[in-house]
């Protein structure tokens, strides 16, 4: 914006000044002399000056353009790699979590066999003891019937 301003301003006063500026001077280049217009001349360099400025302007903010694209290109290939990074650590998580879950189902079912293999032998050595007992009981009620009956005969 600035650069534009100053532009316009010197355009204007080349246009007020045109008369001085185109007027012819004796010129000496060191091996000749030349009648040229002065003003017309330093105009000339001036904007030739401007066109390199510009132009090395240009080249400046194209070199820092390609930068700043190079430098997002390798931070989205960073951001790629951590995401990937990332997932693969949960999924290994997740596989780790899944591997615990099942060798803990697994206990939980061994542990649920053994429970009810260990309550059926408690189950039937209870009935084998009850009728042991049965028997038992039944034994010493006959003999002691028999001897009731032996002390009434008697």
């Amino acid at each position: 914006m600035l650069l534009l301003l100053l532009i316009f301003l010197l355009a204007a006063f080349t246009a007020l000044n045109w008369g001085v500026f185109v007027q012819p001077a004796e010129l000496s280049f060191g091996v000749a002399t030349l009648q040229l217009p002065f003003g017309l001349l330093m105009l000339g360099l001036l904007v030739a000056v401007a066109l390199v400025f510009i132009l090395f302007a240009i080249y400046v903010q194209t070199g820092a353009l390609l930068e700043v694209r190079r430098h997002t290109r390798e931070l989205q290939a960073c951001r790629e790699l951590a995401e990937k990074a990332e997932a693969s650590r949960l999924s290994e998580l997740r596989h780790v979590f899944e591997v615990a879950a099942e060798k803990q189902e697994n206990r939980q079912q061994a542990f649920e066999a053994r429970l009810t293999a260990e309550v059926a032998q408690l189950g039937s050595g209870l009935r084998v003891s009850m009728e042991e007992s049965v028997n038992s009981l039944a034994a010493c009620i006959g003999e002691l019937e028999d001897r009731l009956e032996r002390d009434r005969r008697s």
